[in-house]
C-alpha cells in the first residue's frame, strides 16, 4: 500500500487502517512498477501513478503521462473517448478517477492487441493453405 508517498506492508493476518484527513492512496492491486509498465497504455498509468503519487514532480508526469497519452491515440484513435475522459479526470483535479479512467484504456489496448494477434494468426494460415507467398 502506498500512502502520500510511503510504501506499507501489511504483515501481519488482519490490518485495519484509518485515514482521518486527505491523503493519497494506493492499493497493491492499484501500483505499477515502472519494470512492468512495458505497453503504452501501462505506461500512461505508471506516469499518472507518479503524478498522483508524487505531488512534488506532478507537472513532469503529467507532461510525461500527455506525451504518452497522445502516442497512443494517434496509433490507435478508437481509444480516444478514453483518452479524452483521462485529460477529463485530470483537468477536474481527480488523479485517482483518471487513474481508473487508464485502467480503461489497458484494457482496450489488451483486446486490440488480441484481435492484432488473431488477424495475424488468420493471415498466416490462409498464407499456408494457399501455398505460401508468392
Amino acid at each position: 500500500m502506498v500512502i502520500n508517498g510511503a510504501v506499507l506492508e501489511n504483515v501481519g493476518s488482519n490490518a485495519k487502517i484509518i485515514v482521518h484527513n486527505q491523503a493519497t492512496i494506493l492499493r497493491e492491486k492499484e501500483v505499477l512498477s515502472e519494470s512492468v509498465a512495458a505497453t503504452p497504455a501501462s505506461r500512461v498509468y505508471f506516469a499518472l501513478q507518479c503524478a498522483y503519487m508524487f505531488p512534488e514532480k506532478r507537472d513532469e508526469y503529467l507532461e510525461l503521462l500527455e506525451t504518452h497519452l497522445t502516442d497512443y491515440l494517434d496509433a490507435c484513435p478508437s481509444a480516444t473517448a478514453i483518452g479524452e475522459k483521462i485529460r477529463g479526470h485530470i483537468e477536474a483535479e481527480n488523479l485517482y478517477k483518471g487513474l481508473k479512467a487508464v485502467q480503461e484504456l489497458i484494457e482496450h489496448e489488451v483486446k486490440v492487441m488480441n484481435s492484432f494477434q488473431n488477424n495475424i494468426g488468420e493471415a498466416g494460415h490462409s498464407t499456408i493453405q494457399s501455398g505460401g507467398a508468392e
